[in-house]
Order: C-alpha cells, then sequence, then structure tokens
C-alpha cells in the first residue's frame, strides 16, 4: 500500500523538522489552495518577521499560529527558540492530518474565525489567507449561513470585504496586553475603505507598525507589507511606517505618527506635502458617486442589447481614455434610451468628471460632456457651476505626469484600484480656491440673514 506524504517523512530517517530543505507548500500541495486563500511564506519573510517583532525574551512564550498549514512560522521559531509553548489552528483536514503527525506541537481542527476559546496569546504570528469570501464568484468558497455569522461575529466587516482583516480582527482579541501581532498580508488594508473599521480598530488596539514588501514576495500579483501590532492601550495612536528594499537587506523609516486615528495610510513625504500646500482638494468642489451596477441594467425593461434609434451606448471603463471617451465602441453591449439616462443615476444628465476606477493605479480623467449612462467609473459632479473648460482643464490637471508621479508616490502598488477616498483628497490647481472663498461668502451670508432673523423673532 501507498504511503501518504506525511508517512513518507516519518518513515525516513533523514526527516528533521529543522531541516532547511523542508520544502512542504499549501499552494503545492493543495489543488484548490485558492478555495482557503492559502500560500506558503518564503523561509527568509519568516525570519525577518521573526526579527522585526522586536521580542527580547524568546522563553515560555504562548505562541499562535492562525490558519497554520505546514507551520512556517512555529518551525522556525521552534529551530531558534525552542522553549515556548506553540498552538496552530487549521481549518484543512488533510492539512492537519499531517501536521499533527510530522510537527510536536498542539494543533487545533478548526475554522479560526470561528473557534471559540478563552485563551490569550503573547504572540500571534502568520501569513493568513486572503481573499473575498462568497459562494458564487468570489475565490474564497463558503455557505451564506457562513457568512452570516462572520458579519454577525466581526465589527470591522464593511462592503465587500477581504478574509484577512477578519483574521486581524480576531488576533487582536486573542492578544495578550503587551502581546504582538505579527501577519504579512496585502497592503489594501492601508487604503481601501472597506478596511475604514479595521484600520480605526487598529489605532485603538496600540502601536502600529507597517514593513512595506512590495509586489516580489510571492509568486501572486499581490503588494504585501508585515503588519505589527502591540496591544497596550498607552501606545494608541502610534503609528511608523517603513519601506523595505534591496531583498530585506535595507528598512527605511517613512515617517512615525502619534496622533493615528484610521485614516488611509499614505506614502506621505515633505515632496508630497508642497505639491498640495495652498490647494484645494476635490471633495471641496465635487461631490463624488459610483457608477450605477451592472443588475440595474439588466433588471431594467428599457434597456436593450441592440443598438435602436434614440437609443445611446452604456458606457465602462474601456470607453475611458485620458481627457477623451469613446462614444462610439459599446464594450457593454447594452444600449438605453437618450431620455431615460437619468433614471440609472439622476448625475447622467449633467456633464460630469468621469475617473477611472481600476486603471492600474493611475489616474484617468475626462469630461463626458454629451451625457451618457455608464456601469463603471467614479463620476465627479460639480458643487458649484464650473464650465467645461473649467472642467477640461481640471480632467488634464489630473491625467498630468505632475499628479501621476504624486498618487504613484502616496500609493506605490498597493492596488490597481483608485478608491473615492482616494479622489476626495487628491489636490487641484490654486487658482480654484476662488470657488472656495465664493462658497465662504454665501455661507457667512446665509449664517447673518439667519441671525437677523432670530433677532426679529
Amino acid at each position: 500500500m501507498k504511503r501518504s506524504l506525511s508517512e513518507d517523512m516519518i518513515y525516513s530517517d533523514k526527516f528533521d523538522l529543522c531541516n532547511n530543505d523542508f520544502k512542504l507548500k499549501l499552494d503545492k500541495f493543495l489543488k484548490d489552495w485558492k478555495k482557503y486563500g492559502a500560500v506558503s511564506t518564503p523561509k527568509e519573510i519568516v525570519r525577518f518577521m521573526i526579527k522585526i517583532s522586536d521580542i527580547k525574551n524568546w522563553e515560555g512564550l504562548n505562541i499562535l499560529e492562525p490558519g497554520c498549514g505546514f507551520f512556517d512560522f512555529s518551525r522556525e521559531i521552534y529551530c531558534q527558540y525552542p522553549n515556548n509553548n506553540f498552538t496552530g489552528v487549521e481549518v484543512n483536514p488533510e492539512i492537519y492530518e499531517i501536521v499533527t503527525k510530522l510537527f510536536p506541537f498542539r494543533t487545533i481542527l478548526a475554522d479560526f474565525l470561528l473557534w471559540e476559546t478563552t485563551e490569550k496569546f503573547d504572540l500571534i504570528i502568520g501569513n493568513p489567507p486572503y481573499g473575498i469570501l462568497g459562494f458564487n464568484r468570489y475565490p474564497i468558497k463558503i455557505s451564506k449561513e457562513i457568512k452570516e455569522k462572520y458579519k454577525y461575529l466581526y465589527k470591522t466587516w464593511k462592503g465587500k470585504y477581504n478574509i484577512y482583516g477578519l483574521f486581524i480582527e480576531k488576533s487582536l482579541k486573542h492578544l495578550k496586553k503587551g502581546g504582538k501581532l505579527v501577519f504579512i498580508v496585502p497592503c489594501t488594508f492601508m487604503i481601501l475603505d472597506e478596511f475604514s473599521k479595521l484600520r480605526e480598530l487598529l489605532a485603538k488596539s496600540g502601536g502600529i507598525k507597517i514593513y512595506y514588501l512590495g509586489k516580489n514576495v510571492f509568486d501572486k500579483n499581490v503588494t504585501t507589507c508585515v503588519l505589527i501590532v502591540t496591544k497596550d492601550f498607552q501606545f494608541r495612536g502610534n503609528l511608523e511606517l517603513y519601506e523595505v528594499k534591496d531583498n530585506l537587506k535595507n528598512v527605511v523609516l517613512w515617517y512615525a505618527k502619534k496622533e493615528y486615528s484610521g485614516e488611509i495610510i499614505k506614502f506621505e513625504n515633505e515632496d508630497t506635502k508642497k505639491f498640495e500646500e495652498g490647494k484645494p482638494k476635490i471633495q471641496d468642489l465635487f461631490d463624488l458617486h459610483f457608477a450605477a451596477r451592472s443588475v440595474e441594467y439588466y433588471k431594467n425593461p428599457k434597456v436593450s442589447k441592440e443598438p435602436k434609434p434614440g437609443y445611446v451606448c452604456v458606457l465602462k471603463g474601456n470607453n475611458l481614455h485620458p481627457n477623451w471617451i469613446d462614444y462610439e465602441n459599446c464594450y457593454t453591449g447594452l444600449w438605453v434610451p437618450k431620455e431615460s439616462v437619468g433614471e440609472f443615476r439622476w448625475f447622467y444628465t449633467i456633464p460630469r468628471i468621469v475617473v477611472g476606477h481600476t486603471k492600474g493605479g493611475k489616474i484617468v480623467a475626462a469630461v463626458d460632456e454629451k451625457c451618457y449612462a455608464w456601469r463603471e467609473e467614479i463620476h465627479l459632479v460639480p458643487k458649484i457651476a464650473l464650465s467645461i473648460e473649467e472642467m477640461r482643464e481640471i480632467a488634464e490637471y489630473l491625467n498630468s505626469d505632475k499628479m501621476q508621479w504624486y498618487v504613484k508616490t502616496l500609493y506605490k502598488d498597493i492596488t490597481p484600484h483608485t478608491t473615492i477616498t482616494q479622489l476626495k483628497l487628491l489636490p487641484l490647481p490654486e487658482k480654484y480656491n476662488k470657488y472656495l472663498k465664493s462658497q465662504k461668502q454665501i455661507l457667512l451670508k446665509y449664517e447673518n440673514k439667519n441671525e437677523q432673523c432670530i433677532r426679529l423673532l
């Protein structure tokens, strides 16, 4: 009878837990690793994370590795510092069966996010799964019932939440005072809107350190960082942002803050601050809106899959280019009556600036002068009366090389998405401050008028 992989290793005279040739990898072993959001961590990254955890005394610690897989982290710590207590939680029964035979650690077969325990840990370290949770087209398949349980249990859930955010929240709950969370995770929590509640929780939990690693850690198209949280209320609001360069050899402190409260985390510096100085922001002159969703078009009886007289194409990202919009090609394959575009979003009836949502982290903007309906992108609706020429000028400014430099500096390769929160904060040409002054004057007149009315009463 053919023995399993774990049995071959156990019965081998050459098996050594601390051997550098130990090569069990989740993403090689599991054909459906994407279903679990699982990926093994390179040894050099594991050792780097242990080093920067800044733990002084590696004796008698209660250490937890959630979603432990083949214990990439506990195994390395054990081989350097064996006199600690190690616990792993693993959801996959096949992996669980192997590791319980191979490793001298306590291993629990459970969904970490539903695991109930009163234990507290000195160190929680690992590489949590990542991916959007769902039951149809999303990578990590879970039932509707389990998804609803997660939503009920976790207060940081927002929008299309990523499972690694839940692992962070759960782990913070199980840290002792003074304990450390050390995770390698995607950098998206730093800027995406759906992580706003998680950032607030991190800011309240203790001191935060982020080590930006970039894209070259895994063979996957994901930008990663190491997140370290020291759970201690006296460190609340402390944030340190680092960039790691030269294959982990060079760690550069980008900045340290003392009053962080959960806002998006940017790589700002003196040059970006100088670029912003004295300029109004997009949010000062525009309201920002997402386009109508696909399902809204598919359910509407007025939508046609063939062009008709009086109908216009529903546009999407493919139609958007720097400073111009392609009105000729209908990439959505959907057409709507021109007089009905306002039924999908009211602002489709007025000229506005359209900015790309998924343009590889670049700012791509153009003015929709013809007032078409859209299925994608972010729409900048003027709060004040801007002319078409002024909107064109603003779109050209947003497409400029200087703006691309600014955005690339602040957000690096964190995500190919541009969010509403990012756009709101982008600076506009200084001359548009004139509209802010006029708005303040109108508001002041309104307040004075109200004050006079109160006196008359």
